[in-house]
């Protein structure tokens, strides 16, 4: 990888998984620790402070986990809140776990033209400044989202680590075509 954007970072991946049991979502909220039970009702929030994730439990079973830094850590953290709802006495099993998401940052030495970068890269880009203030790009194979700011901010999502890393691999050429010239 180019030295010039190898500082891509991971700020968060989400993780699915199902329990296959029903879950009392009182019964967690009042014997566990860290754990919110919001007003809405139909689920509860537990925060593991390592890894540093929140789960969002649902009494069907499924789990949401979010705020990962890696997917080993999601499923390191995921299998955390099976263990603990195993220790409450649930009759959980760990099963249909699913990296759903993944958000990284970068950003690369230099300024784009987001203008031009939006014309020439149709279909697949999109930019409109009275919206939001990044050009948005499609990479289809793999499949992620680049939303490409102006000052060379790229913020990337996908549905895994890998495929983030090389959507930014395929679209470094198409913005160093289009750097601005700083004075």
């Amino acid at each position: 990888m180019d030295s010039t954007y190898n500082n891509i970072r991971v700020t968060n991946v989400v993780a699915t998984f199902k329990t296959r049991c029903t879950l009392d979502l009182h019964t967690i909220a009042s014997k566990m620790n860290n754990v919110i039970l919001p007003s809405g009702g139909g689920k509860v929030l537990m925060k593991l402070r390592k890894p540093m994730i929140t789960a969002t439990i649902s009494s069907s079973g499924s789990i949401v986990c979010t705020g990962a830094k890696s997917e080993d850590e999601a499923k390191m953290g995921a299998r955390r809140v099976a263990r603990c709802l195993q220790k409450l006495g649930f009759d959980v099993t760990f099963c249909d776990f699913h990296i759903v998401n993944v958000l990284a940052v970068c950003s690369v030495p230099f300024a784009i033209n987001l203008e031009r970068f939006a014309v020439e890269n149709q279909p697949f880009a999109c930019y409109e400044p009275e919206l939001f203030p990044a050009a948005s790009y499609r990479v289809q194979n793999p499949k992620a989202t680049l939303q490409v700011y102006s000052n060379g901010t790229i913020t990337v999502t996908g549905p895994k680590v890998k495929d983030v890393t090389t959507a930014v691999e395929q679209v470094y050429p198409l913005l160093f075509e289009l750097k601005k010239l700083l004075y």
